[in-house]
């Protein structure tokens, strides 16, 4: 039995590179192929295949919103993204809406094979470099400056809003375009709010965002 794939890239060489080295395991089998994410939809919805491959990091395409659009449209969809970097925004943003795997184009095919053939059994796969990259660990608290201060304290009113924000899965421009600002200074509150709570990723902040309840509060912190 070969599982039926829906691949999703907007370069054709690469995809039938993708799509000859998926198929050469006689595992799987591709049954559509789409340049868009408009087609990416249409052809799940049609087709319903087992799994989808998407290609993310090229603004054409745009991948991570046909993603989460497919996902959307059936919360069982097993995709699997293929990125060409570690983009930690769109990593954290493929796991939010449900993405089963995330496979580095630098890594090997048989990395490939390897989150097709698990995602297809209902598990999930992230390339070795994203897993060691969200794991990452936070800076030690007495390096970060203040340990006297609750998290909440250490970040302005408009710090937190961000956060709530990018808790919710908003990338930076969405958060940019809700608060009104540009998207540079949004990133720039996300590296602030980094540096005051001592962690080196999004991932950890978030974690910390969570379980300081920093996202159920209406108000906080120092004034803007």
């Amino acid at each position: 039995m070969s599982y039926p794939v829906l691949l999703v890239d907007d370069h054709r060489l690469l995809r039938e590179g993708i799509k000859a080295l998926i198929e050469r395991s006689g595992e799987f089998q591709v049954i559509a192929e789409a340049e868009h994410g408009a087609d990416a939809l249409e052809l799940f919805e049609r087709l319903s295949p087992e799994l989808v491959v998407v290609s993310v990091g090229h603004p054409a395409l745009n991948g991570l919103e046909a993603a989460k659009q497919i996902l959307g449209h059936s919360a069982k969809a097993r995709v699997v993204m293929l990125s060409t970097g570690i983009d930690e925004e769109a990593v954290m943003t493929a796991l939010r809406c449900g993405a089963r795997g995330l496979v580095l184009k630098k890594d090997t095919s048989q990395n490939l094979l390897e989150a097709l053939r698990t995602v297809a059994g209902g598990g999930t796969y992230y390339s070795a470099q994203i897993t060691h990259h969200l794991n990452e660990p936070a800076t030690p608290p007495h390096l970060n400056g203040s340990t006297k201060l609750p998290p909440g304290k250490k970040l302005t009113n408009r710090e937190l809003e961000v956060l709530r924000l990018v808790t919710m899965g908003k990338t930076s421009k969405e958060v940019a375009e809700k608060l009104t600002l540009s998207v540079e200074t949004v990133r720039s509150y996300r590296k602030s709010m980094m540096r005051k709570l001592g962690v080196r990723n999004i991932a950890t902040l978030i974690n910390v965002a969570v379980e300081e309840g920093l996202t159920r509060w209406a108000q906080g912190g120092s004034a803007s």
